[in-house]
């Protein structure tokens, strides 16, 4: 049985559904010139869906408070520094400061709730729809091609079914094939940086990918994926514990930085899916679903004692637990 803590109350998952895109016709920070419509469209007519909406009749749902301070952290940087032809691009800053106010002053509570309820669509096509000023707060911060929503189907202690909604942003979305305009910053700054030598420009710069004296070093520690012992090194991904670009430049190129994983384990692990306990026990987020977890025979608490973890990279992976984990 799959367990979540909500503000200090265990709840059962019972399921989750996954990465439901947030298109340019549902947000209101608009790239093309459609009207947009509040409602969301969560998948086609078939079992997975009733299973997981049951009748789709004001069902009860919920954002968590916090959820939308982190996304908004998250996505200051295209707010302040949009690289999408957005309709009301030169509006985005103003609109960002008008929002972390309104989160902060009009939203009073931790759990905002709400319900949804199908709209009358024809077939095979499922739309749902809510009334709440918190969906429309949804609508409001959520940025095309880059933000995505998360549902989690979860059971109280008195049985009581509800849906935990949440939005995440993901800059490295393959629509848009996106760098952060901090990456680009950061490579800018080292660049211009006459302090340092050209050859450690290079190892920084490289470190970012996962290639050059980083990657060298960091396969002499970690040699093979501790998943799938893995060793051909075409098939492996350095991958930083701490993101390169939160990282300092010691830290950038630093081995003990980093795991190598072959590329589903590199994706889970980067995009913030699993991480590792200090005694080398897996630790999986709730947002995966458990069909997903069940396929890749992954669970938290599931020993993967063939990773390379000392005391360097256990500093790390507290890092990792705390900001990049999707708990």
């Amino acid at each position: 049985m799959n367990i979540i803590k909500i503000l200090g109350e265990e709840c059962e998952i019972i399921d989750t559904l996954e990465y439901i895109t947030l298109a340019d016709s549902f947000v209101k920070n608009k790239i093309g010139w459609g009207h947009g419509e509040a409602k969301l469209y969560v998948g086609n007519e078939n079992e997975r869906t009733f299973s997981f909406f049951g009748d789709m009749k004001n069902l009860d749902c919920f954002f968590i408070k916090k959820d939308f301070k982190k996304f908004l952290e998250d996505a200051q940087d295209e707010f302040l520094n949009p690289q999408q032809d957005y309709i009301k691009k030169g509006e985005l800053l103003f609109k960002f400061k008008k929002l972390i106010k309104k989160l902060e002053y009009e939203f009073t509570d931790d759990i905002l709730p709400f319900k949804i309820t199908r709209v009358d669509v024809a077939p095979p096509r499922v739309y749902m729809n809510s009334e709440s000023e918190y969906y429309d707060f949804m609508r409001d911060v959520a940025l095309p091609n880059i933000s995505y929503l998360s549902i989690l189907k979860i059971k109280d202690k008195s049985s009581n079914i509800f849906y935990y909604f949440r939005i995440f942003i993901d800059y490295r979305s393959d629509i848009v094939g996106y760098k952060s305009l901090e990456e680009e910053r950061q490579e800018e700054e080292i660049i211009e940086d006459e302090m340092i030598s050209k050859k450690e420009k290079e190892r920084l710069i490289k470190a970012r990918v996962g290639q050059g004296a980083y990657r060298e070093k960091l396969l002499e520690e970690c040699p093979f994926c501790p998943f799938t012992l893995v060793n051909d090194e075409r098939l492996l991904i350095a991958s930083h514990i701490k993101p390169w670009v939160k990282s300092d430049d010691k830290e950038k190129i630093d081995p003990k930085n980093g795991f190598m994983f072959t590329p589903t384990y590199d994706k889970l692990f980067d995009r913030g899916f699993i991480t590792f306990a200090d005694d080398k026990s897996l630790i999986v987020s709730p947002w995966l679903s458990p069909m997903n977890q069940r396929r890749l025979s992954i669970y938290t608490g599931k020993l993967i004692d063939k990773l390379n973890l000392d005391e360097k990279r256990k500093e790390y992976l507290k890092y990792h637990r705390e900001n990049i984990f999707k708990s």
